[in-house]
């Protein structure tokens, strides 16, 4: 009941829309006893007295007349209904992609990218149905029952008994169908979550899944997780499949009785052989509104297992300081320090009580080993995770109390894997400046050394790059990406093995133009060549979390420690790549 209160709320956000829908609903549940009324006057009245068969046009005409004012504010009503729906529909989704925006990265860290979209496409539209749907089915099935009901038992009390006997049963039988369900429905929404997650990595992925002929095993992979969207299915439909057919038969034990006694009073003189056809079509107005709410009934437990996963994004706890916390000072000098900051994605710590400082405008390089935790210094920086121990500062304010629009503003972050959305090279451009025109996409991409090869491009700045750049190479994604952090033209850049996906010669340009861009700003720089971090103002070299040495490029040298290995092994590395 909590999940469906919740829901009503986004109803309420168009009070005009609904009660105009309500309002032609609970006009077309009243229209349908009219035409029973004239079907009973018509027997009794007219056709037997000839005196009065010229009025008989008139009713049959009246008869029409009623069924087109029911079909009319049906019309209405569905038309009401598709437009409250979807706006119903896309402010749910809107909240819920909101919401997503603020999530941390923890959250994603456990969630699939399948699941969550089945949650955002799919069950967003699914729980609506009973909100709107179903809402609607309810209330105009109660008033069409009221009202048939109240007519029926006005014509004939014992006979409407009769007619209304199977009531219980039916109520008995929908209890004990809706008792178990709700697990029936979660367990159907999973696995349609599962398998469309499924899905997607193995559409993300068919390229990997094509290079290690892997398309036989992911088939059986993708039919195990089908089949159990398939069991789930079938174990909700085994439950209808004797529910409604049994429910069916139970309201049709109604019309056997209303023929035996109403058949019975008919030829005891009681009732008029126009009542009874009076009730038989009552009956069958009285029954329609019970099955509705039958299928209400499933809708409604399908709907609440969906906002049931909707709810839980909704519920989950916000990224910190993703709306509150205070801005960074202007201008941002891009003075960072890091005191004694440890931190574990896990169970095993990461980083230890690392120290380490950038003064405004100096180059810092991070070195070491693989999964030594030079990324995680980024991560943090960027407050994509947050440190529990330690202090990490901007011009002296503490980041856990900072505004993250307003730090990571003051960012440019650039990934080794280069991340290119759906789109033209200047809408992934722009990302990082909205107001941004031709002669500074231009003058980035001149910067990257990324100029020539969009101007060979069919459509240039509009050519559209694929999903996650695909269309261009290695080195040409990373060139926009770095054009793109160019262009942002922040405080304070983060460049995590950037040059990694460029060839030399490549490399040497773009860091011709990284070394005048970072002359007035922080830098962190992760990276393996020795060439991009040699002229580093200096050098942090962390190992298993922890920070080792430090210094310039000479002075760990001549330290002759992890550094100088590091070093001799990324030499022999560069040499070998200028020889080959």
């Amino acid at each position: 009941m909590e999940t469906i209160l919740r829901v009503l709320g986004y109803l309420r956000r168009y009070p005009a829309l609904g009660s105009a829908q309500l309002l032609c609903a609970t006009l077309m549940a009243l229209s349908v006893v009219i035409f029973p009324f004239i079907t009973g006057h018509v027997v009794d009245e007219i056709i037997p007295h000839p005196e009065r068969h010229g009025q008989f046009l008139f009713w049959v005409l009246l008869g029409l007349l009623a069924f087109f004012l029911k079909d009319g504010l049906n019309c209405g009503r569905i038309i009401l209904n598709n437009h409250f729906e979807q706006r119903v529909i896309f402010d749910i989704r809107s909240d819920l992609y909101q919401k997503l925006q603020r999530l941390p990265l923890r959250w994603f860290d456990g969630r699939r990218t399948g699941d969550i979209m089945t949650r955002v496409v799919e069950d967003v539209a699914v729980m609506e149905r009973v909100l709107i749907d179903g809402i609607e089915l309810g209330l105009v099935s109660f008033i069409q029952l009221l009202a048939v009901g109240t007519v029926m038992y006005y014509t004939d009390v014992t006979v409407a008994l009769w007619a209304t006997l199977p009531v219980p049963f039916l109520m008995l039988g929908a209890w004990i169908y809706t008792k178990d369900a709700r697990e029936r429905y979660r367990e159907q929404r999973e696995a349609s979550s599962d398998m469309n997650a499924l899905l997607h990595d193995n559409v993300s992925g068919i390229r990997q899944i094509k290079s290690y002929t892997a398309e036989e095993k992911e088939h059986e992979r993708f039919n195990i997780f089908s089949d159990k969207l398939r069991q789930a299915s079938l174990r909700i439909m085994r439950w209808w499949a004797f529910y409604s057919p049994g429910m069916s038969f139970v309201g049709m034990v109604g019309y056997v009785l209303v023929l035996g006694f109403g058949g019975l009073a008919v030829m005891n003189g009681r009732m008029e052989l126009g009542e009874l056809i009076l009730f038989f079509l009552l009956l069958s107005l009285f029954y329609e509104p019970v099955g509705r709410l039958h299928q209400l009934n499933q809708m409604a437990l399908s709907s609440r297992a969906a906002a049931d996963r909707v709810f839980e994004i909704l519920d989950a706890e916000n990224e910190p300081h993703s709306e509150d916390g205070e801005p960074l000072p202007e201008p941002v000098r891009g003075h960072v320090r890091f005191r004694k900051v440890s931190f574990s994605y896990g169970k095993q710590p990461t980083l230890h009580e690392v120290t380490l400082e950038a003064r405004p405008g100096e180059t810092i390089a991070l070195v070491g080993p693989t999964g030594a935790g030079k990324s995680t210094v980024v991560n943090l920086l960027c407050r994509f995770y947050e440190y529990g121990n330690g202090s990490i500062t901007i011009d002296g304010q503490e980041l856990s109390k900072t505004r993250k629009s307003s730090l990571r503003s003051a960012l440019g972050y650039v990934t080794q894997e280069a991340f290119l959305f759906n789109g033209t090279v200047r809408e992934n451009l722009c990302l990082a400046k909205r107001d941004a025109d031709e002669a500074d996409l231009w003058a980035a991409l001149r910067s990257a050394r990324a100029e020539g090869f969009v101007r060979e491009l069919p459509e240039g700045l509009d050519t559209n790059v694929g999903e996650r750049g695909v269309k261009l190479s290695g080195g040409e994604k990373q060139r926009l990406s770095i054009a793109r952090a160019l262009l942002k033209d922040p405080p304070i850049l983060l460049l995590d093995e950037a040059t990694a996906s460029v060839d030399s010669e490549t490399e040497r340009l773009i860091q011709e133009a990284l070394e005048a861009l970072m002359a007035n700003r922080s830098a962190f720089v992760i990276a393996h060549r020795l060439s991009t971090i040699r002229n580093a103002d200096r050098i942090y070299v962390l190992d298993d979390g922890a920070l080792v040495e430090q210094g310039t490029h000479d002075q760990l040298l001549k330290a002759d420690g992890l550094y100088a290995e590091l070093s001799r092994q990324a030499f022999l590395a560069e040499q070998k790549e200028v020889s080959g």
